[in-house]
């Protein structure tokens, strides 16, 4: 017997030599992968059930956002736009998947140190979890599940590299040792000699066949559940008090690719830093009104629904929106004004500011001058005649007409506190955005496209421009090759918080032009040309586009 000749009586259990050469160095790695595959669904299954943000690759995303240098996230939305998220969270899982390949090679020296290195790996998604702003223990129960349903798949894998059954067995008592001599007068002369039992590649890849369906299986169950959990509730909103006059027809009635006057809540822009679409219930949420106020209120849903409530048609609009950009849009919001909130609570005469709270603990700062001053602020509950899509912030969320939603816009809002910027400070002012941030006068150019080719003769550009809170939109400029400014044709004026349509009929000639357009404010301010990136108080400048005449 040689020194690599297991002991008689005993089973080749810790043979993973033989393991790695059937499993080569592609299936060592693919299976680190697979298993921190199954983990990874497991936790997003069981996260669905519970707090679907503490799924150990959201938890893990989302503190990647917290991480990111502001330039670095500018960057994401100036080129990937709406689909920056889906982005972020396939690259975590890149790396993620790559860095969980060590486990496979850990494991072929010794299972222990595989599944050692996949519990590491979860342990960072799991305080990823833990440190989010109101988090507690149950946030950990989807990383310790996929840290358990990772390491046994990596056990099957190995076992069946290993050509061992899946589940151990107890291993039979040892028999007395023979002689070969014996050994061959206790057969019969026909009986082949016992071979070892040897690692099947078949047995291999059944094994992990049926953990990657079980993956699937997994991960598909657990999208079903989030998006079962956030259909939208059956509420009846009330007639509002203050309802908002009709709107009217708007210009895409005769104008093909300019945009709605009102844009339908699923095609509305969204912006936040949520990698989920959070799951309240009405009846569960609650706003609390605290800090410098001579009377801290506690108000449920219901009590919101039996206040007066306003109608208003408002453009919203996000600072990360470049010139040009699609971070814009307008809708009609129903909800409570917010003076009448902070007057049942008495404001105290030392507060500047309204440290806003969404549910998960993210703070917003709004000067409480700005959100006082006459404009309709809100607590809104509704959009477009429905509830509040969870997207979008239900139960209920901030409106600030003339601010941008960094400053104003918080969604799943649960508490407004009275404070100073001196006390406190916010997700954003942290980061060095602006603490007054008015939305810049600004007009898009909807059509035609950059580069598109036209043909000679009559040509329409047309979009919308926006001038919250300086008496909106008087008229809108088009310029063609840097020539002189001609007033545009003007769409419907809703509100001087709302944006408007315009158009301008060109005489398109051969060749490549530029196309400019500029707007003017109700109170005779223009758009400025000066250019400017998002960062830190919203972009500015004027929109040029070529196009090309054949």
């Amino acid at each position: 017997m040689t020194s690599r000749d297991p002991a008689p009586g005993t089973t080749p259990a810790t043979d993973t030599t033989r393991g790695g050469r059937v499993l080569g160095r592609l299936g060592l790695g693919l299976a680190g992968v697979l298993a921190t595959l199954v983990g990874m669904a497991a936790g997003h299954l069981v996260a669905s059930l519970l707090i679907p943000a503490s799924s150990p690759v959201l938890a893990v995303g989302s503190a990647v956002i917290d991480a990111t240098p502001t330039p670095m996230k500018e960057w994401a939305i100036r080129n990937f736009g709406s689909n920056d998220k889906v982005i972020l969270i396939g690259s975590v899982m890149v790396v993620v998947l790559l860095v969980s390949s060590l486990a496979g090679f850990l494991a072929r020296r010794r299972l222990a140190y595989g599944a050692g290195f996949l519990v590491l790996l979860v342990a960072v998604a799991a305080t990823a979890a833990l440190t989010r702003p109101t988090a507690g223990l149950e946030d950990a129960v989807p990383s310790l599940v996929a840290a358990i349903a990772g390491v046994l798949a990596l056990g099957v894998l190995i076992r069946a590299g290993q050509g061992l059954p899946v589940l151990p067995r107890r291993s039979p008592a040892p028999k007395p040792a023979v002689s070969p001599e014996v050994a061959r007068g206790l057969r019969a002369p026909d009986e082949p000699a016992p071979q070892p039992a040897g690692a099947s590649r078949r047995g291999v890849l059944i094994a992990g066949g049926v953990l990657a369906v079980l993956a699937g299986a997994m991960g598909g169950v657990g999208r079903f559940i989030n998006s079962y959990r956030s259909r939208p509730e059956d509420i009846a909103l009330p007639t509002p008090s203050s309802p908002a006059p009709p709107l009217p027809t708007g210009l895409e009635s005769k104008i093909k690719g300019i945009t709605p006057l009102r844009i339908a809540n699923a095609d509305f822009y969204r912006v936040d830093t949520r990698l989920d679409t959070p799951v309240l219930s009405a009846g569960d949420w609650t706003l609390t009104i605290d800090g410098d106020v001579r009377n801290q209120l506690e108000l449920t849903f219901d009590d919101l629904l039996g206040m007066e409530l306003i109608e208003r048609d408002i453009t919203m609009t996000c600072v990360s929106n470049s010139v040009g950009g699609p971070y814009v849009g307008a809708a009609r919001w129903l909800g409570v004004r917010l003076t009448d909130l902070l007057d049942m609570a008495g404001v105290g005469d030392q507060a500047d500011q309204i440290l806003s709270t969404d549910f998960d603990g993210m703070k917003i700062s709004t000067p409480l001058d700005l959100a006082t001053d006459g404009r309709d602020a809100m607590i809104a509950i509704g959009m477009n005649g429905t509830a509040l899509p969870r997207e979008h912030g239900f139960p209920a969320r901030m409106i600030v007409p003339g601010l941008y939603g960094f400053i104003s816009g918080t969604k799943w809002v649960t508490k407004l506190t009275l404070t100073t910027y001196a006390a406190e400070t916010a997700y954003w002012t942290d980061r060095k955005w602006a603490t007054d941030a008015p939305i810049k006068i600004s007009t898009r150019i909807d059509l035609p496209r950059a580069l598109q080719m036209l043909q000679p003769g009559k040509q329409t550009v047309g979009g919308v421009a926006w001038a919250q809170q300086r008496g909106g939109i008087e008229k809108v400029q088009v310029r063609i090759d840097g020539g002189a400014w001609e007033d545009a044709t003007m769409g419907p004026d809703v509100n001087s918080d709302y944006w408007r349509q315009w158009y301008y009929e060109w005489d398109a000639t051969s060749g490549q032009h530029s196309v400019s357009a500029r707007a003017i404010s109700g109170n005779g301010e223009e758009q400025s040309a000066v250019q400017m990136l998002p960062f830190p108080e919203g972009s500015s400048g004027i929109q040029n586009i070529l196009v090309n005449v054949s």
